[in-house]
């Protein structure tokens, strides 16, 4: 009689809780903020990140863009988006992001790109030309951008930030403990380095994190006070999903009084604005954060 090997079954994911429903996206809104990202060749963290709002913001008429392509350089243990090394980048790519900006009529738009550590200026004349030419085509627009760790190199920092946007955002992500897990090419110290700088250079800051990794209550209350400390004007806090099975798994689903509570603990410590959900992510309802 042959003797089977015995195969060992992977435990299935973790169930959703029901609070985690997320709205289909439908609608003529949807369907025009589609067209024209298609129309444009534009890339979108909506598709990219495989953000749980994308019904709900596209069906509203806002999206947010994606500059320099949507292959990124790093290989964060959280994120959908495409790793590996990028193409040379699209020199036209800022206009038609200007271009689809204008024609979407938006008050208030996001812009955040993929890490692009293989070029000198981590990609930021390219921010600059992008916010640049949304101004110019549509001066009553308000602008986020949502930038990436430039790994110190300030001045090419400067340079992104320096064409007129409103906010400045850059994601923490998670606490200080887990960062060598789910952002193993950042550091800690180097990012509230840069939201220290955006600030002194006269930006309004922003910054998010996902829990449900394994944190704890201290943990996210010290992460407050550290970005505090540095200048951070507006904190993002939602659940982490997993993407694929390559990714980090959830170790938990947090409850939506725990948000509430973190929301409350916030603004007691001082944030100007403080947005924690399930589903909140860091450009949800961003256009709430201009004040």
């Amino acid at each position: 009689m042959i003797e089977l090997p015995v195969v060992e079954r992977k435990e299935p994911r973790r169930r959703k809780p029901d609070w985690l429903r997320v709205k289909l996206p439908i609608g003529p809104e949807y369907k025009k903020v589609r067209a024209l990202v298609d129309k444009y060749n534009l890339h979108t963290i909506c598709q990219s990140g495989n953000c749980p709002n994308m019904g709900e913001c596209w069906g509203a008429g806002t999206a947010t863009f994606m500059i320099l392509g949507n292959t990124c350089t790093r290989s964060c243990s959280f994120c959908a988006v495409k790793t590996g090394r990028p193409p040379e980048y699209d020199e036209d790519e800022p206009r038609r992001v200007a271009e689809a900006i204008k024609l979407m009529g938006v008050r208030h738009a996001v812009i955040t790109s993929v890490n692009r550590d293989e070029l000198k200026d981590r990609g930021a004349e390219i921010w600059y030309q992008t916010v640049r030419l949304t101004k110019e085509l549509s001066p009553e627009t308000t602008i986020e951008t949502l930038i990436p760790d430039v790994r110190g190199t300030w001045w090419a920092l400067e340079r992104m930030i320096s064409a007129g946007q409103e906010v400045v955002s850059h994601n923490m992500e998670t606490v200080e403990r887990l960062y060598r897990k789910v952002r193993p090419q950042a550091k800690y110290a180097r990012s509230l380095e840069q939201i220290r700088r955006t600030k002194e250079f006269g930006k309004r800051t922003k910054s998010g994190i996902m829990v449900g990794l394994g944190e704890t209550r201290e943990e996210v209350f010290k992460l407050m006070d550290d970005l505090l400390e540095h200048g951070c004007d507006i904190l993002t806090i939602g659940q982490y999903l997993q993407p694929t099975r390559m990714h980090l798994e959830v170790v938990e689903y947090v409850h939506p009084d725990v948000f509430e509570e973190y929301r409350e603990v916030g603004l007691a410590k001082g944030f100007k604005y403080v947005e924690s959900a399930p589903l909140v992510r860091s450009s949800y309802h961003a256009e709430r954060h201009v004040f």
